[in-house]
This record gives structure tokens, C-alpha cells and sequence, in this order.
């Protein structure tokens, strides 16, 4: 098969082993996965540094389990006439047979092109990536994505972005895989043609390796990734839903085993598919522009989320809510972070604020504060389970007394919320947060100790289903309900999916909500999208 990518008249195209999810489905699907031989799910880039790149691939030999050999070559065109560095990488078996290298002596601010080169002279798919600028810089443009539940839509997200022109670096703020098996999908809600190997949730290494397999088969994520780097971190379906340190509310340790284990896996499966290093937090300098942060909020230091829900089952629900509010819920010791990151970020804002315009911060989850509205039951489909409307009147009692509705993000962990935005605060930094999870689009301005502290951009997911699901009311009707409720949000999306554009610029920052018309069906055209923007030094959203 060849995979041709047409962008201002350029053709990239290679062998590959490996269909795009055009196979057939159940085993046979998963004989291909693990059988396909070559270059089986072309390249990637990652880590970009202003004279450096990492770059990935996976190659599996026709014969044999030994180790194998590949170069890689750097050129300034895509025919390889300019080659400008290169180098070799080793893979086995013991990998997975993926592949990852980085490469020095690259051009700050310049496209390149790359390829690997097997023992036999057969060559990858070539891959187009790009360096960070140095010294000042008159724009940059990022695009952002969350929550890609592959059997439940097609990723027109990455199809839409990965032919635009003006995208220099993409950002993946987590959720790029989910671990849960089909019987977690509703009938009606799976996508025609889309197939999930293995067929149950995930817990293995080669549980997780398959599961990847099948996600980056997909021709418009294979794309997306050839056409620019990407940095990327995971957020809890990586591993497993609402995961911390020490466990995760989809972890049964009775029946699954040993949590350790199962982070293991998924961390060591992480770091073999995705175009990452081995280092759990980094920034990227941008020239004078901006610093971006890519950080880590779930498997290595975070803390268990409050359990609010035992006080909803007391004698006296208020009093217990009361008692949870002023004590537990507010415990400093609990962190997302951890504190060695919580200190390293705090030092990094303060140093990069005086060099660079702008501090973007990727995060897995909000920071925004957010609690459930008092008429949000009257928002609800006539089907939603009594389980699903009990939890909403829940919310909303919860909600009465200041508690917000999410306890896994930084509304549960107060007091780690506010370290983080004092640090920026201390630091003068224009911050601006930019992150997912939520599978909706929300717009905060962000607030400690009365005064802006920065403004955050969350991104709506690529495929997985958000607030609609439960609200039959009219969208914006939602939105605005929210927005009442909550003083910090000034926008709000609940029912489209597509990704965020954030496009830099020195005394401007502009985010744009991409909304796809469909996922059911290949198509990247646009329903619609919402741009809103912050000057430099103002901390908050114009009007």
C-alpha cells in the first residue's frame, strides 16, 4: 500500500505493511496487527528542540527474532538531495520492534525530512517535521487534541489539521489510547468500521501493545504524525480511568492483579508508540516567544482523589459535605503533581517569564473551577438512568456548599491549585493553561486570591462522547447555565467534538475551537468554531 499526503503540492509516499483500519475485524484483525512485516505504521516525530528531533518508527523484520539495525537520514527537501544529519538505532523484539532516535545538528526553525532505511535497502514511509525557532519570533501555531476513543468515531480531528499549512508542533494533552474493552462501548454508539483489538480492556504489556497496534493504524493519526512533531503526555486512559500513583477507579486489584504491574505496562508500551522521551516532564523554548511545559498529573506523584461520595450516603448529607469541604478536600498534602514537579515548574515559570513572552502550560485535566448547576436536572434526557440522575443531585447539593463536580481534576485538589497559580502569579508570567480531558470546550479565566492568575484554553475530545450525552437541552442553553454558575468560565461548548488551534504571536494569543461536522463517516469538514483571545500582560480574555 502507499500513503500519498498532498500539502502545497508535496507527496510524500512509502511502503507500508499495515492497512488503515480497512481490515477485517476480530482476529483476523489482530493476525494482521501483530503479523504485518516492514515499516508497519510509518513515522513520527517528537521532542523537538531548536537543533534537534526525535524521531520514531517501528519496523518488523520478514524473519527472525534477533535485533535489527536501522539508519535514518535528515534532509532539508523531501527527495533527499540536501541530506543535512543521520544516524543509527537498534529495535528488537523486546520493543515491540518500534524504534526511536533522536537526531542533532538540525536547523532551528526549519522543515526537515526524514526517513529510516532497513538492513535491506527497504525505506519508510518519509516524515516531515520541524525545529523551534531561536531569537525573535513572529508567530507560531499549535494544535492541541484530547480523548480519541477510536471505535466510537473516526479521527477527522487529526485528518483536518494534518492538512493545514500554518501548524508548526502538535500538542497531545493525553487520552490518545482508551484501555476499556467493547462491552464499555454502547451498541449505537460504535462507528461503522471501526474494530478494537483486543477484544477486552487492557491490562498486559501485549494487551497494550496490540491496543496501540490498532490505534496507529488509523490513516488520519498516521498522517497527522507525518506531517509534524508532536509533544505528548498521558492522562489516565493510558493506563486506566481515573488512575493516581498508588491505584485507579478502573483498577480492581481482586481481579486485575497487582496496580504496579499494570502501570508498568502501560507506562513502558507508552514510551515504546509514542515520539516521547523517557523524561516525565520537559519545556520547549520557542524562541523569546513562548516556553510550552509538557508535565506529568497521573502516574507518578499524584495523590488520591477526596472521596466525596460517603457523604452523600450520611445521616446528615449537608453537615458531612460541610465537614469534607473544610477539611479533607483541602488537605495541602494533596498534589497532582508532586513536589519535586510542583518545585521544578514553579522554578522554570519564574526563569522563562523574563526570556519568554508566553507560559503555556499542557495539563491532562482543567484547572478552571467548575460546579454542577442548580438546573442542570432539568437539562437531562428522559433515559438517563436514576443512578446518572442521583449523581447529579448529588453534584448539585455538592454544589450549594462550593464543592465542584469533578474531584479527579484540580477542583479536587484545591490547595495544589492555588501553589500552581501563585507560583505564576510570583513569577509575573502571562500563563496560559492548555488542556483536555473533559470531552467539552471550556473557556476559563483563571483567578487566586482575587486577581488573574492566567487563562485557560480546554479542549473538547476528537472522538469521545461528552455532556450531550446526558443533556437533551438546547447547547447553548447549557452553556450559559454553566457560565451562571461558575464566574471563572466565559465560554463553553457541550456537544461537538475536533481540536484546539492556539496561534502565538508576541502580544497576542489566540485559541480557536475547531468543530468537525460528523465522526460517523470520513469527513473533515467544519460545522463551525469559536475564537477568543488575551493580550500580553492583561490575564484575562478580551471581550
Amino acid at each position: 500500500m502507499v500513503l500519498n499526503i498532498d500539502r502545497r503540492g508535496v507527496v510524500l509516499g512509502a511502503g507500508l505493511g499495515l492497512g488503515a483500519l480497512l481490515l477485517p475485524a476480530g482476529r483476523a484483525l489482530a493476525a494482521d496487527l501483530v503479523g504485518a512485516k516492514g515499516f508497519t505504521h510509518s513515522v513520527a516525530s517528537g521532542e523537538p528542540g531548536p537543533d534537534s528531533m526525535l524521531l520514531w518508527t517501528r519496523y518488523a523484520p520478514a524473519t527472525g527474532d534477533g535485533v535489527v539495525s536501522l539508519e535514518v537520514e535528515v534532509a532539508l527537501d523531501p527527495g533527499f538531495t540536501r541530506v543535512v544529519a543521520g544516524g543509527v538505532v537498534r529495535t528488537g523484539a523486546y520493543r515491540d520492534w518500534t524504534a526511536k532516535v533522536t537526531v542533532d545538528g538540525l536547523k532551528p526553525g526549519t522543515v526537515h525530512w526524514y526517513r529510516f532505511v532497513a538492513p535491506d535497502g527497504g525505506k519508510s514511509p518519509v516524515g516531515r517535521t520541524k525545529t523551534l525557532p531561536v531569537g525573535d519570533v513572529a508567530r507560531f501555531g499549535l494544535g492541541v487534541f484530547s480523548c480519541s476513543n477510536l471505535p466510537v468515531g473516526l479521527f477527522n480531528a487529526y485528518g483536518h489539521a494534518a492538512a493545514r499549512p500554518d501548524l508548526d508542533l502538535w500538542l497531545h494533552t493525553g487520552d490518545y489510547i482508551y484501555e476499556n474493552g467493547p462491552a464499555s462501548i454502547h451498541e449505537g454508539d460504535w462507528a461503522a468500521g471501526r474494530s478494537l483489538q483486543p477484544a477486552n480492556e487492557i491490562l498486559t504489556i501485549a494487551d497494550y501493545r496490540l491496543r496501540y497496534a490498532g490505534y496507529r493504524a488509523d490513516p488520519d493519526l498516521q498522517r497527522l504524525h507525518q506531517m509534524a512533531p508532536m509533544v505528548a503526555f498521558w492522562d489516565d486512559h493510558e493506563s486506566a480511568n481515573d488512575s493516581w500513583e498508588g491505584g485507579a477507579q478502573n483498577h480492581q486489584p481482586a481481579t486485575e492483579g497487582d496496580w504496579n504491574v499494570r502501570r508498568a505496562a502501560a507506562m513502558q508500551v507508552y514510551r515504546e508508540w509514542m515520539p516521547v522521551s523517557d523524561e516525565p516532564w520537559k519545556a520547549y523554548p520557542i524562541g523569546t516567544l513562548a516556553t510550552l511545559y509538557r508535565t506529568e498529573s497521573r502516574l507518578l506523584g499524584r495523590t488520591q482523589p477526596a472521596d466525596i461520595g460517603a457523604a452523600f450516603k450520611a445521616e446528615d448529607p449537608d453537615a458531612a459535605l460541610k465537614a469534607f469541604r473544610d477539611g479533607v478536600w483541602r488537605d495541602p498534602s494533596a498534589t497532582m503533581l508532586g513536589s519535586t514537579q510542583e518545585s521544578w515548574l514553579a522554578h522554570q515559570l519564574k526563569t522563562n517569564a523574563r526570556a519568554t513572552a508566553w507560559q503555556m502550560v499542557g495539563m491532562g485535566t482543567i484547572l478552571g473551577r467548575t460546579v454542577m448547576p442548580q438546573d442542570a436536572l432539568g437539562w437531562l434526557r428522559p433515559e438517563v438512568s436514576e443512578r446518572k440522575v442521583n449523581g447529579y443531585r448529588n453534584n448539585i447539593r455538592a454544589a450549594k456548599l462550593g464543592l465542584p463536580m469533578w474531584m479527579d481534576r484540580w477542583d479536587g485538589y484545591p490547595a495544589a491549585r492555588s501553589r500552581l497559580l501563585q507560583a505564576a502569579q510570583a513569577a509575573d508570567a502571562d500563563l496560559v493553561m492548555l488542556s483536555g480531558d473533559s470531552h467539552n470546550a471550556w473557556a476559563y479565566a483563571l483567578s487566586e486570591d482575587g486577581r488573574p492568575a492566567g487563562v485557560e484554553f480546554a479542549g473538547h475530545s476528537v472522538t469521545s462522547s461528552g455532556a450531550e450525552g446526558d443533556f437533551g437541552a438546547d447547547p447553548k442553553r447549557v452553556a450559559q447555565g454553566f457560565m451562571a454558575a461558575n464566574p471563572e468560565l466565559k465560554w463553553a461548548d457541550t456537544s461537538q467534538r475536533g481540536y484546539m488551534m492556539i496561534e502565538v504571536t508576541p502580544q497576542r494569543l489566540t485559541g480557536e475551537w475547531l468543530f468537525l461536522r460528523t465522526i460517523k463517516a470520513r469527513d473533515t469538514s467544519l460545522a463551525g468554531s469559536h475564537r477568543m483571545h488575551v493580550e500580553r500582560g492583561r490575564r484575562v480574555f478580551a471581550a
